[in-house]
């Protein structure tokens, strides 16, 4: 790449996240300026499609040589867009929607092409396929026969609506990335220059290092703190897995079991609150509800799949005979002594979304400023120094234009589901296909879920299947915040799902083992993700909503069933478990976690699983006492 191309597209993927600092400070303001939502947006756009064109080639290479058609579609997407900015209300009104002129007609149609390049160019072509369907569907929906059948729509009206609708384009995935989740980079960023990265996995070998399967264990912990502000399994996979997979090889783990672990771990970090992958604020501007609800909701189903993952790979510590780290591991007291100051930008974080009740983007710009600590207290050698808030105003900007490319690419696809009423098609096709049967919708969702959310980062998923696939949830009576958190779970599971488990695949590349067999390994593992939607879809007791004693027993059952039916998946206990008391366990396990209310019979299906497991756990645990005493009078 050019020198002088380097320059201007790292300038102004610094100028972007800049102004969108000063945009969610309100600084504007302050000054008396009053812009409408949608003018901000434009703008931003135009700089994340200037640094997309001119940091990412057509072939998708990056760090090329620019081609001079490249600097042309940089310099259109910033004319382009600053002219919407400007005059965004004008086109809206009277060159847009209302008057429908050739101008209005234009920008709309060159707005499609850029951003959907764009998105090509940074996401791939899986993403750029799915918004193809759509876009190629509103002109010719009304010559779809059968229950998907739209209304005709012009390639005039098409583009109009695309670039100037608030419904489309200019629509809630877009207001989240340009504000919430730009915000959020720019925090994960400033801390892991601070050597926030660092702390996690110290944080983790500290804690859980010297532990039977501690290098397992580290994984697990080090993956579900970084994933608090990751954006994507695959990059969790990447950072983390890169000390944690060797660390884990090295202590006996076969290659396989290593690699699925680093998967599951940080594919559960993107719906582990606070952040989970910035779905969450995506899923609480939709619904319309505060952000602090749906973390409250996500709390329970996160920590049944940590609890799962954590004791199967202890269980298979004990089953291979894999003690504690062998290397020197760091002291918990001096990991807090040297690096305490990290924990306070999440104390600061928790404190202003559910105490102060402020905006998101607020939230994490005061978890960020806390940060300035680490000018002056450094952690293991790394300290920020002025000089680097240029690269990681850069960065965070370059790392944003993906995610700004597929919310606003979601928009397009929204935008058209309500233009052409194929969104309600799909509801009722859904629903027609389901029968009556609540449990067949469920089936059916899930699949589609996961294969829609096959090769997309967590936003792409969540903001794709909200709007095709929620819909149908809720219009067949099920509560909207457990139907969303169910589209979310099944969309994330796409990451350890063959045949297209990114998160898997990426943890095979750094263990060397086959990629399918990581896969199925993974899902194996993260067995609770599969069962436990269908659970808090039918029993919201499971994400905190209901009457206090049912959450307290459906809790409290759900953790027992957890541990049984993971002793029964590793096949371990005291010692290696037969067949029989294998499935028995399993079982008894899914059984004891049903809420009592789901099905008549769930009540004693709880008791007899909680039976079944303490018979079993008795009946190991006598016999290994006994094999034991017989071996030491031998």
């Amino acid at each position: 790449m050019q020198p002088w191309v380097r320059l201007v597209w790292r300038g102004l993927a610094a100028f972007m996240t800049f102004m969108a600092l000063l945009w969610n400070i309100d600084f504007f303001q302050y000054f008396g300026f009053a812009f409408v939502n949608e003018q901000y947006y434009a703008f931003i756009m135009g700089l994340a499609l200037a640094v997309v064109f001119l940091s990412v080639r057509f072939n998708r290479e990056e760090d090329a040589r620019v081609p001079w058609y490249d600097v042309v579609l940089a310099l259109v997407s910033i004319v382009t867009l600053f002219y919407v900015a400007v005059h965004f209300l004008w086109l809206r009104d009277d060159g847009g929607l209302g008057g429908n002129t050739d101008l209005g007609i234009a920008i709309g149609a060159v707005l499609m092409v850029l951003v959907l390049d764009g998105l090509r160019r940074s996401a791939g072509y899986v993403m750029l396929f799915v918004a193809g369907v759509f876009v190629l569907y509103a002109p010719f929906g009304h010559l779809v026969p059968g229950q998907l059948v739209g209304a005709e729509v012009s390639m005039a009206k098409l583009a109009i609506n695309m670039g100037f609708n608030t419904n489309a384009l200019f629509g809630i995935p877009l207001q989240v990335g340009t504000t919430i989740v730009i915000m959020f980079i720019l925090f994960g960023n400033v801390l892991m220059q601070a050597g926030g990265g660092q702390f996690f996995t110290d944080i983790a070998m500290a804690t859980v290092g010297r532990r039977r399967g501690g290098a397992a264990k580290i994984s697990v912990v080090a993956s579900a703190l970084f994933g608090t502000i990751s954006g994507t399994a695959v990059s969790n996979v990447v950072t983390t897995g890169i000390i944690t997979i060797p660390l884990m090889q090295r202590s006996g783990y076969r290659a396989t079991h290593a690699g699925a672990i680093e998967a599951i771990a940080s594919t559960g970090g993107q719906f582990m609150p606070p952040i989970m992958g910035a779905a969450a604020f995506l899923m609480a501007e939709t619904l319309e509800i505060p952000y602090a609800e749906i973390v409250i909701a996500a709390i329970v189903p996160s920590l049944l799949y940590y609890f799962a993952v954590f004791i199967q790979v202890d269980l298979i510590a004990a089953k291979e005979k894999i003690t504690f780290v062998q290397d020197d591991m760091p002291k918990p007291l001096e990991v807090m002594r040297d690096g305490w100051h990290f924990v306070l930008p999440f104390a600061v974080l928790i404190y202003t979304l559910f105490e102060l009740n402020l905006r998101p983007e607020q939230a994490a710009i005061f978890s960020t400023a806390t940060l300035v600590i680490s000018f002056f207290k450094g952690y293991r050698g790394e300290k920020l120094k002025l000089g680097m808030l240029y690269d990681i105003f850069a960065k965070t900007g370059r790392v944003v234009i993906e995610l700004l490319m597929i919310t606003a690419t979601a928009g397009f696809v929204i935008g058209i589901l309500n233009l052409t009423g194929l969104g309600f098609a799909l509801t009722f096709a859904l629903i027609g296909i389901a029968g009556e049967s609540q449990l067949v919708l469920l089936l059916i969702a899930a699949v589609v879920c996961i294969v829609l959310g096959m090769g997309m980062p967590t936003l792409a998923i969540y903001v794709l299947l909200s709007a095709l696939i929620a819909p149908a949830l809720i219009e067949a009576g099920m509560e909207a915040v457990p139907a969303h958190l169910f589209i979310l779970y099944f969309g994330m599971m796409s990451m350890i799902t063959p045949p297209i488990a990114l998160a898997a695949f990426a943890a095979a590349t750094l263990t060397k083992a086959d990629p399918m067999a990581t896969g199925f390994a993974a899902m194996k593992f993260g067995w609770t993700a599969y069962f436990v939607p269908f659970l808090f879809v039918y029993s919201p007791t499971l994400i905190l909503l209901g009457d206090p004693s049912d959450i307290v027993i459906n809790v409290t059952t759900a953790v027992i069933g957890t541990y049984l039916a993971s002793l029964g998946v590793v096949g371990y206990l005291f010692r290696p478990l037969n067949p029989l008391f294998r499935v028995l366990l399993v079982a008894g396990g899914l059984g004891a976690m049903l809420p009592y209310e789901i099905l008549e019979v769930a009540a004693l299906l709880n008791g007899g699983g909680v039976v079944i497991g303490v018979l079993i756990v008795i009946i190991e645990f006598t016999a290994t006492r006994r094999l034991a005493r017989e071996t030491e009078t031998s």
